[in-house]
């Protein structure tokens, strides 16, 4: 894994390919408003303020996750808390540039 992985700026459609050959759920951290206006289709909506509160119900999905938000910065964050609680996370940035990828 180079620097660029690392960064979130590898060959994410690689990655994005395959965790969702690994059936992934797409967790959007957006807040409820920014979801309402756009998001991808059957993703699942745990804003980022209330990501601690929901992570055992995070667990429980038993499936690797793509989290994304508007830009990449919140599911950064997401992607770090998620992984120190053992679930196998993928940060898939913004929203939009996910779903061009899916």
């Amino acid at each position: 894994m180079g620097l660029l992985d690392l960064l979130g700026f590898g060959n994410k459609k690689e990655e994005v390919d395959a965790y969702k050959a690994k059936n992934a759920v797409i967790l959007d951290v957006r807040t409820v408003e920014e979801f309402a206006d756009g998001h991808i289709e059957n993703a699942i909506n745990i804003p980022l303020q209330v990501l601690h509160a929901n992570i055992v119900k995070i667990q429980s999905w038993e499936k690797p996750v793509i989290a994304c938000c508007r830009s990449g910065m919140r599911s950064g964050q997401a992607t770090s808390t998620l992984r120190e609680h053992g679930v196998d996370v993928i940060n898939g940035g913004g929203w939009q540039s996910l779903e061009a990828l899916l």
